[in-house]
């Protein structure tokens, strides 16, 4: 077995860990490992606009796949819609470092 650590992308959560997963060595297609993927974390594959390994990679076909080594680090980047929104995008005024009276001067 290939063991991957994998997470949702989704730097507003606070709590953003990885799991680990297995992939049968026989089997380590694109498909597969979004298959797998999907099921640990919960999430729809129809959701996944794609898998990067981490720092800046994105995995585009089984070739990809097939170069993967144990223990590294994958990450599911998910497609949001209007409706269907599954995190919630903190506004402008939450983010940290947001200086309302900067943002209401005029030059």
């Amino acid at each position: 077995e290939l063991v991957l650590k994998v997470r949702i992308q989704n730097p507003n959560l606070r709590e953003n860990d990885f799991i680990e997963i297995e992939l049968d060595r026989q089997e380590l297609t694109y498909k597969e490992l979004l298959r797998v993927s999907c099921r640990e974390l919960g999430v729809n594959p129809e959701h996944i606009q794609k898998i990067r390994k981490l720092p800046n990679t994105v995995l585009r076909k089984d070739k990809d796949v097939a170069r993967l080594q144990d223990f590294q680090e994958l990450e599911l980047v998910l497609t949001v819609s209007d409706k269907n929104l599954l995190f919630r995008v903190p506004t402008l005024s939450e983010q940290s470092g947001y200086n309302k009276k900067a943002s209401e001067l005029t030059y």
